[in-house]
């Protein structure tokens, strides 16, 4: 009898820790790691930060040397994108025409850019970040520009953004909301973050996007839906992404938002699971349905994508946290929040150093911190135990609350 196959498409940050993971676990049987770029899995969040700032070292973000795969078996198909799913045959069918039939299948595609589709869309100097190849471009870019336009304040833009001002460009940055990031944090936490890039000298547009780039093959100006010019010769465009399953059309896999999953990472098809950015999974500590685009959502949920996948799985359900590095600021953010949820805020918000909580129900739903450690990792506890407390006490830094609902 063959050995089984484990088939992982997506060469990402969650497919490569779940491949990782299932040798780790004592799986024996074969493991196919496929990828549809060129590069083997790594890092991502260091490519609009260090790698675009010329602080990291591209061999630094790799999960694991080359050598590794091999040594544990784990076959490494790069440059080879799935185009097919189909469970009858328990196949996949990548680019090219092969079919690669599997015992048990681990999506981990993650997410595609969402492209601007605007006239002069097409010009050289127009990049979006996702991939290594992007940062490269971008870096290689950067380096001749003279002036960047970014397209989109959520935390792409926002970290691009900042790492092109570290370089010394001048930024002009679009955003069509009211505040940057504020789908994500609110009103109130966006328009902070809208202060600290205009602080370092970034020319912040809101409620402003792009209606067309002018230039003859490179990108010379941005007209934005204002009708105002923009000289560019650098244009990044950060304005969002969707879950990478269009190959997956046909298949009867359940989609929505993403490959629909439960809380083991199982989808509606027998020995199909999925993990990562395109993972729509349900989360039972909170209640409802989370599809997360961050490093740490990634890294945990292969790991326990693959546990499962052996049968060793536990309900997943995290304090989703993520984090941000912008000019000499650290973000990061632990929970869920709505956007009608109170905002309560503890600290000095002008020395940006401060926490802002979001309280709904007596409850803390997530929090985000700046240059304060100490108090996020606290609340990770009151979110995942659903701890009463109030904003009286959340406002007051005299209240520890490493302590807090510690008695009950």
């Amino acid at each position: 009898m063959p050995p089984e196959t484990t088939l992982i498409v997506g060469a990402s940050l969650a497919g490569g820790r779940a491949a990782e993971t299932l040798r780790q676990e004592g799986f024996e049987g074969r493991i196919v790691l496929l990828g549809a770029e060129a590069e083997r899995p790594y890092d991502r969040p260091p490519l609009s930060k260090g790698i675009l700032r010329d602080e990291v070292a591209e061999n630094d973000i790799y999960l694991r040397p080359v050598d590794y795969y091999a040594e544990q078996a784990i076959e490494l198909r790069l440059g080879a994108p799935a185009i097919a799913l189909r469970p009858a045959e328990r196949t996949v069918e990548v680019s090219g025409g092969e079919r690669i039939t599997y015992d048990k299948l681990l999506i981990a595609t993650g997410v595609a850019v969402r492209p601007l589709a605007v006239p002069g869309a097409h010009l050289s100097g127009i990049h979006y970040l996702r991939t290594l190849d992007d940062a490269r471009a971008i870096k290689a870019t950067a380096g001749r520009a003279s002036r960047a336009v970014v397209v989109g304040a959520g935390f792409i833009g926002a970290e691009v953004a900042a790492s092109l001002r570290g370089a010394g460009l001048p930024v002009t940055l679009l955003e069509v909301l009211p505040v940057p990031l504020q789908r994500a944090l609110g009103n109130q936490v966006g328009e902070i973050c809208g202060e600290i890039h205009r602080e370092r000298g970034v020319d912040l547009r809101l409620t402003e996007g792009v209606s067309e780039f002018r230039g003859a093959e490179r990108v010379e100006e941005v007209v934005t839906t204002s009708g105002a010019t923009i000289p560019a010769d650098l244009v990044v465009v950060g304005v969002g992404v969707r879950p990478n399953v269009d190959w997956l059309a046909g298949s009867g896999l359940a989609i929505e938002n993403g490959v629909l999953v439960d809380e083991f990472s199982r989808t509606n098809l027998p020995n199909v699971y999925a993990a990562g950015d395109v993972a729509n999974w349900w989360h039972p500590g909170l209640g409802e349905r989370l599809r997360v685009e961050h490093y740490d959502n990634a890294q945990n949920q292969g790991v326990a994508a693959a546990k499962s996948m052996l049968g060793k799985g536990e309900p997943y359900a995290p304090v989703p946290y993520f984090w941000s590095d912008q000019y000499d600021l650290t973000l990061q953010y632990v929970g869920h929040a709505r956007g009608d949820d109170e905002c309560v805020f503890r600290g000095d918000v002008g020395t940006r150093s401060f926490v802002a909580f979001y309280l709904r129900d007596g409850a803390i739903r997530a929090a985000l911190g700046i240059n304060r450690l100490r108090e996020v990792n606290a609340t990770k506890r009151l979110i995942r135990d659903r701890v009463p407390i109030t904003a009286e006490q959340l406002a007051d830094e005299g209240a520890d609350l490493r302590r807090v609902g510690r008695d009950r």
